[in-house]
């Protein structure tokens, strides 16, 4: 039987146990200073677990925030609707609003002027020129938009109107440019309605111009102001603006008043298209009239 001190493999292997034992009871009493090969072990592994982590932490990342993508969305079409819905409850409250008294004297009225059709779009393009106040909308004549219809924001506050039209946009012309033709009749809602015209807008004070209002009629501030109908762009009922400043004009014959709009200007994402939609004059009545 061979000698237990000649099996060298043995040996070898007690000898590597009772030095691994020494070196980790070294290594975790308590000292000051490391020791080289501690410190490139722990490096080493330090890298490795910087090497593994960085992939794990993205991955960890990546899909918690495509769930907060899926909430944010999710949110953001719920706040669509409910803008959408807004701005619908908004326009019809002042359209009865206004219509009350005057549906009670008119039973037999079948149509309204102010039947109307509602298409959201979103601004794609602003206008830089200060001169000319513009904005684009990514809807155009394939979608239902025509020339002359009007344009509300997400608040129900006018913005203006459907200047021009291509197959898949449109060029909103806003109340805020000061062309001369820009024009909407208007009316202040007070026990008798005063009606006027936008007519200009004050870019300093941010304030829409009310021109040709009656020099007698006592107009107080705060009075909200609406389209009037009368024209052939706007539905009566739509919010412009409240009333802040009145004053005679320059000749002293009418009246003028700064409107401060419903809308803002400067800030528009969503918006929504109007299309008058009560039917027009009979042609037959036209050609037996004539």
């Amino acid at each position: 039987m061979p000698s237990f001190f000649s099996n060298k493999k043995l040996i070898i292997l007690l000898v590597s146990i009772i030095i691994l034992v020494a070196l980790i009871g070294y290594s975790l009493s308590e000292r000051q200073r490391i020791t080289g090969p501690e410190l490139i072990i722990r490096d080493a592994v330090g890298w490795v677990q910087t090497a593994f982590m960085k992939p794990a932490h993205f991955a960890a990342g990546f899909f918690e925030n495509a769930v907060d993508l899926k909430q944010i969305y999710e949110e953001n079409r719920l706040l669509k609707t409910r803008l959408e819905e807004y701005a619908q409850i908004s326009v019809e409250r002042n359209l009865l609003k206004n219509e009350n008294e005057t549906l009670r004297e008119m039973l037999e009225l079948e149509e309204s002027l102010n039947d109307y059709l509602i298409r959201p779009a979103v601004v794609i393009h602003r206008s830089p020129d200060q001169w000319e106040d513009y904005v684009g909308l990514n809807r155009g004549a394939q979608h239902g938009i025509s020339s002359n219809m009007a344009v509300i924001d997400s608040q129900g506050g006018l913005i203006g109107k459907v200047k021009r039209t291509s197959e898949f946009t449109s060029f909103i012309q806003l109340l805020s440019d000061n062309d001369r033709t820009n024009r909407v009749s208007a009316q202040i809602l007070m026990d008798e309605p005063e009606v006027g015209f936008i007519e200009g807008f004050d870019s300093d004070r941010g304030l829409l111009i009310m021109r040709k209002l009656d020099i007698e009629a006592d107009i107080e501030l705060k009075q909200m102001v609406t389209t009037s109908g009368l024209g052939d762009v706007y539905p009566s009922g739509l919010l412009i603006g409240e009333v802040v400043e009145v004053e005679p004009d320059e000749y002293g014959l009418t009246q003028n008043a700064y409107i401060k709009p419903t809308a803002d200007f400067t800030s528009l994402d969503y918006v929504y298209i109007i299309e008058r939609s009560s039917a027009t004059l009979d042609p037959a009545l036209l050609e037996e009239d004539s």
